[in-house]
């Protein structure tokens, strides 16, 4: 049986990454009577009632500048001409807004700037909440290069929130509604469909530099979200924002782990899920809503702490038609230490495992952050094969040694293409 390994990526995309970048001071010292002369994006869009508006400084409670990082790439030509995508935070809030722009060559992704709000029009005219009238000499560039980390969003938040999403870099991992043949560009409009059948449009213009690149079956597409009118997009800025191609994801998954069999502990036990049985050996399936990892559903793995043998939850059943890809969402049960866990594959009916990829030790507290992050890895895998994640017995827990609780969920494999 011909197996090649190409390579396995952890990627890990959270918006605390961000915080870094584009961040608004965020207190006045009122003791003083000193006003913060900057706002955020957040307070911007908060302005916006439907219809357009002329900010000035009582609207913006004496504040005249905002600060951001750009998110657009002018070379892709993916966005409306004279237009970029800016973003920032302001107390753990990610907004960001549309600016039209002189010149649009001036400002490159990573760019940070400052922007004098004073005058400028707040508009949806087109879709988009938008910054109108911006001159050259209300924009300035504070430094370049800096680094930016999309968003990993689900289309099901997407499309409940979409206003907190507008205009920042996101990913989403997804299937093309319909397959395209070998060879189809990617420009024109494809549909992106998740597991729950739930739909955005993937759009590229036929002026994109990268329009006549070939287009996978399914990839985690990174972009920009954007309002075409009622339509929502995710706008690709590159042809590198196609991340992890590969194919489709096999029917039924990703599994979520929900089942009624929940009532063995850790002890090691098989139980069948919707995807077939798996075996849990110190793992259980947890239901402790803002402890355990839960992405979908009621319900996430969560394996043992300070173990000195290995916590596994294995596939006893072969996917048929290989494998390049494997996604999860993983992160440490409450506030415990992080771990190192591996993805391990099998193609002789689990005899014997490799493992994919370098071990994955940044799992982080729900203290720091409520969201999941999510591996990705990459792999040519063809014929029969299964998986099983392996939480490596390291012994006991300590800062030294941080071997917590791990918590993950929304497992997915992708058909070899």
């Amino acid at each position: 049986m011909k197996k090649k390994i190409l390579n396995a990526l952890s990627y890990i995309a959270i918006s605390s990454s961000l915080l870094a970048i584009g961040c608004i001071k965020e207190d006045t010292n009122y003791a003083i009577g000193e006003n913060n002369p900057e706002t955020s994006l957040y307070v911007v869009r908060n302005i916006f009632q439907g219809s357009d508006v002329t900010l000035n400084a009582d609207l913006l409670t004496n504040a005249m500048y905002t600060k951001g990082v750009v998110v657009s790439n002018y070379t892709g030509k993916n966005l409306p001409a004279n237009h970029i995508a800016v973003q920032n935070v302001w107390r753990n809030q990610q907004r960001g807004i549309l600016i039209e722009v002189d010149d649009v060559a001036k400002y490159n992704f990573g760019d940070s700037i400052r922007i004098n709000l004073n005058g400028a029009k707040l508009s949806a005219q087109t879709g988009s909440l938008t910054l109108k009238g911006i001159k050259q000499s209300d924009i300035t560039i504070i430094n370049t290069g800096n680094t930016v980390v999309s968003r990993p969003v689900a289309i099901s938040v997407l499309q409940n929130k979409f206003g907190d999403y507008e205009s920042t870099f996101i990913d989403i991992t997804a299937d093309l509604e319909v397959e395209p043949a070998p060879g189809t560009p990617i420009r024109g409009t494809k549909t992106l469909m998740d597991q729950d059948s739930l739909k955005i449009d993937l759009y590229t213009s036929d002026q994109a530099s990268f329009a006549d690149e070939v287009v996978a079956p399914s990839a985690t597409f990174r972009g920009i979200a954007y309002s075409d009118g009622e339509k929502r997009q995710l706008r690709l800025q590159n042809y590198a924002g196609m991340a992890y191609p590969s194919g489709k994801i096999y029917p039924g998954w990703p599994e979520t782990f929900e089942t009624n069999n929940n009532k063995d502990g850790y002890a090691n036990a098989n139980r069948l899920l919707k995807t077939g049985t798996w075996y849990f050996q110190q793992s259980l399936l947890g239901v402790t809503a803002g402890r355990d990892r839960i992405v979908s559903g009621d319900t996430a793995v969560r394996f043992q702490q300070g173990l000195s043998t290995d916590a596994l939850l294995q596939m006893n059943f072969d996917v048929p038609d290989g494998a390049s890809k494997v996604t999860l969402w993983y992160g440490s049960y409450y506030t415990d230490n992080s771990c190192t866990f591996t993805l391990e594959s099998s193609t002789d009916g689990g005899i014997n495992w490799q493992q994919i990829g370098d071990p994955i030790t940044d799992a982080h507290r729900t203290s720091e952050s409520l969201n999941s992050k999510q591996a990705v890895f990459l792999m040519d895998i063809e014929g029969p094969v299964r998986f099983r994640i392996n939480k490596k017995g390291i012994g006991a827990n300590t800062n030294s040694n941080p071997n917590g609780r791990l918590g993950m969920d929304d497992i997915s494999i992708f058909k070899s293409y």
